[in-house]
């Protein structure tokens, strides 16, 4: 069973189920345990199929349809929604995880989203090695590619929390908030004040 793809043009080589387990295995080994003591014999396995689940988002058909509506009602109010997201971060491979908070405008004369494929969005966007930064950008890039640009704008907030400050190195308080804003969002500081009002009821 082939249980990584890297998705880069210059590392195409597969990985099999046996070179993923020996790692584990080794990993193990350097930190001064004993795969083969009872307890961890079956955790690099465990390991490989967590590692399936939540690293999916590099696999292309995991990739979730975007279903979008004509604008019947050709409406241009703001559209708003928020939930959970739980992610890794690329320089320590530790989990940070938060809530987002998403909004954008349709375009009255375009199509809207169906609303509950945001957060298939973010959930594929974050099953990768990821920066809080780049999540926001990529899921704003998805979505806008979904409505072919014709939104007038989109805001994302992402609030984490990250394990990797938490529980190592400084080993204080992990949060940390990031925001990103295209067309009307960056443009118009009260429709962002209307935006961060919701945040704030959420």
């Amino acid at each position: 069973m082939e249980i990584i793809t890297p998705n880069t043009q210059d590392n195409q080589r597969k990985v099999s189920e046996e070179e993923l387990l020996n790692a584990i295995r080794t990993i193990m080994l350097a930190i001064g345990e004993d795969p083969e003591r009872e307890g961890l014999k079956d955790t690099p396995a465990r390991i490989a199929r967590m590692y399936q689940e939540i690293f999916r988002g590099y696999k292309a058909e995991r990739k979730p349809a975007i279903t979008t509506f004509t604008n019947s009602a050709h409406t241009s109010e703001m559209v708003f929604d928020s939930g959970d997201y739980y992610s890794m971060c690329e320089h320590h491979m530790l989990p940070f995880f938060g809530k987002y908070y998403f909004a954008y405008i349709p375009n009255p004369d375009g199509r809207i989203l169906g609303i509950s494929k945001v957060a298939r969005v973010v959930s594929y966007c974050a099953a990768r090695l990821q920066l809080q930064e780049k999540l926001c950008r990529e899921v704003i890039e998805m979505l806008s590619e979904a409505l072919d640009g014709s939104a007038a704008g989109f805001a994302i907030v992402m609030k984490g929390k990250h394990l990797c400050k938490s529980m190592r190195g400084i080993r204080n308080d992990g949060d940390m908030t990031v925001s990103y804003f295209t067309g009307c969002f960056k443009e118009d500081g009260q429709l962002r004040n209307e935006f961060f009002d919701m945040v704030k009821m959420q």
